[in-house]
């Protein structure tokens, strides 16, 4: 019976630790600007809205949004000001500092297939 506790123990850190990789991710490619590194969580299609232009692109076509974006806007920081989970799902919001503007930036990833992707990403400038 002790050994199911441990077993179990082991298991539910291991499945916490996991569920934060792909967030984590794709917050540390976000501080760098780097849409390569961002568009490898990118689910089959992504919602990529900027500013009041939204559209649902594939993920080879939403990469290419994002880096139009990252190098019309270069990133000197992003700072996040909120992440949680519920159900599966992870989110950020966060503060894109770029050398073109502010924006509050929304992330959205949803557990699909045992690994986290990313469905959804806003940038509304401040």
């Amino acid at each position: 019976m002790k050994s199911f506790f441990t077993l179990f123990s082991i298991a539910i850190i291991f499945s916490s630790f996991t569920s934060r990789v792909g967030i984590d991710d794709v917050i540390a490619a976000m501080k760098t600007g780097n849409a390569t590194q961002v568009a490898k969580f990118f689910d089959t299609n992504i919602e990529i809205s900027i500013n009041d232009k939204s559209n649902s692109y594939s993920k080879s076509q939403g990469e290419l949004v994002l880096k139009d974006f990252f190098a019309t806007n270069l990133v000197k920081s992003f700072d996040v000001i909120h992440k949680g989970e519920n159900a599966g799902s992870q989110y950020c919001i966060g503060t894109l500092v770029t050398k073109g503007g502010t924006f509050r930036a929304t992330i959205f990833m949803k557990q699909k297939g045992g690994q986290q992707v990313l469905q959804e990403l806003r940038f509304e400038n401040r």
